[in-house]
């Protein structure tokens, strides 16, 4: 179908404001104000369903034959949220990318739901600083606000589905969203209160406070990739690890026995807790970014650990990539050799890390074409650092660019091509040299490692 007439249609239909669905047929399309990225892509769970390139109007379109219906998300890097999907959806959004999820609005069939699910997310951002002033407050009295908070929720679900009507699929999300939203809260809060108390001491909660936890639903696959019931089930492990070890466990501790043994534990909840297998690897590769990248152990409890998650989860989708983090920690550890990895500088040539950083102090930084406000930001801050800090070398490698818009950029912006390189194997690098989060910086002391997990706002 033309394009101009496939947005006609969709338009067409949102204005007839029905809500049968006599199609199997589903449409998802919009358009991108100010767009970072040159596409949009569209996942199922973590598994892409299709992706679309923006037209010259900044704007795309799917269209299925039919779908599992269900809870997707969208990606428009850097930044994604979520949509619903089912048979018989004419669904249109559009977005301005400067303020991504306040400018998202949904129109067309299945536009209730989506922007349900929106105000529900957006609300739970402006909560936010007025749960944090509950946590002060005794236990009776926080449920109560939260209690009243979440009535003013359903309420509002109470009239979406008497002015629009939602199928019991969507009304079960929406019903999930709230709950466990407000659940995850009731985890945080022995933690949070104690922070805020007095005395700064655990305190006893009443008999009563958990009783939500009877009705948790371990085994929905419907609910895997829901960020608030996630998030709750991250809480809610935390949450049974702790108290477990510090009552059950009689080893000697300052922060909760010892990290090794604290993630341990929680491996071996999430085995006998969770039902459903997304849900259950999810939360063991959790487990084990925040162990092997936060806590940043010896490599004797690493292994042990490593090992650990190969018993509790043998058959789990993301053993290769934990396996490539645990053995790209192992190689970056101070005082080690920096990795032997080529890149390629401005005339193609491969030039080896070791080489750059031989005989001086050097700072790696890293970027990627696909997101120009942070391109312009940490060239702004090494630019800044070059001058408060001369006595390093500071070096920009880009990361999932292509070549030739690393060319562009490095041009453009008049950077210095001498200290601009290019990476082509995305995965191989990342993985060696663990590129977890965008403002990382890696430091080394001729070829040695200095610090590899610097950022390069917040370590000089």
């Amino acid at each position: 179908m033309d394009k101009k007439l496939l947005y006609l249609f969709l338009c067409l239909s949102a204005a007839c404001g029905t809500n049968e669905k006599k199609s199997p047929n589903v449409f998802f399309a919009g358009e991108i104000v100010n767009p970072t990225s040159t596409h949009i892509v569209l996942f199922k769970g973590d598994k892409v369903v299709d992706s679309a390139l923006l037209d010259e109007h900044n704007r795309f379109s799917f269209s299925f034959d039919t779908i599992s219906q269900g809870l997707y998300y969208f990606n428009h890097d850097p930044e994604e949220q979520y949509v619903y999907l089912q048979e018989g959806d004419s669904l249109m959004m559009r977005l301005n990318t400067v303020e991504f999820d306040e400018s998202l609005i949904f129109s067309g069939k299945g536009e209730a739901i989506n922007n349900f699910l929106l105000d529900l997310f957006l609300a739970s951002e402006e909560e936010a600083p007025l749960i944090n002033s509950f946590y002060a407050l005794e236990a009776n009295e926080f449920v109560r606000n939260l209690d009243s908070l979440q009535k003013t929720k359903f309420d509002f679900l109470k009239d979406l589905e008497a002015e629009n009507g939602i199928s019991e699929s969507e009304r079960n999300i929406a019903n999930a969203s709230i709950i466990y939203s407000y659940n995850t809260y009731k985890e945080m809060y022995p933690f949070k209160h104690k922070r805020v108390s007095h005395d700064g001491k655990m305190e006893k909660l009443p008999a009563n406070f958990y009783d939500y936890r009877k009705e948790i639903d371990f085994n929905n696959k419907e609910l895997t990739y829901l960020r608030p019931y996630y998030g709750f089930m991250l809480n809610h492990i935390q949450n049974l690890s702790f108290m477990d070890c510090s009552l059950d466990c009689q080893t000697e501790s300052s922060t909760i026995k010892s990290q090794l043994h604290f993630n341990e534990h929680k491996l071996h909840l999430i085995d006998s807790l969770i039902g459903e297998k997304d849900l259950k690897d999810n939360l063991f590769r959790y487990t084990a970014y925040n162990y092997l990248l936060q806590v940043r152990d010896s490599e004797e409890n690493s292994l042990r650990f490593i090992d650990e998650f190969h018993q509790l989860s043998k058959n789990n989708r993301h053993i290769k990539e934990i396996d490539a983090l645990y053995k790209g920690i192992l190689g970056i550890q101070p005082n080690k050799i920096i990795p032997d990895i080529s890149v390629a500088d401005s005339m193609g040539n491969a030039v080896s890390l070791r080489d750059i950083a031989k005989g001086r102090k050097t700072v790696f930084y890293f970027w990627s074409g696909t997101d120009r406000r942070h391109f312009e930001d940490i060239n702004r801050q090494v630019k800044r650092l070059s001058k408060e800090r001369p006595e390093y070398h500071y070096v920009g490698i880009s990361i999932k660019t292509s070549e030739t818009l690393w060319k562009q950029l490095v041009e453009v912006s008049k950077l210095d091509k001498k200290n601009q390189f290019w990476v082509g194997n995305f995965d191989e690098f990342t993985n060696a040299m663990v590129i977890n989060k965008p403002n990382k910086c890696i430091i080394t002391d001729d070829t040695l490692i200095v610090d590899a997990f610097s950022d390069i706002y917040t370590s000089f």
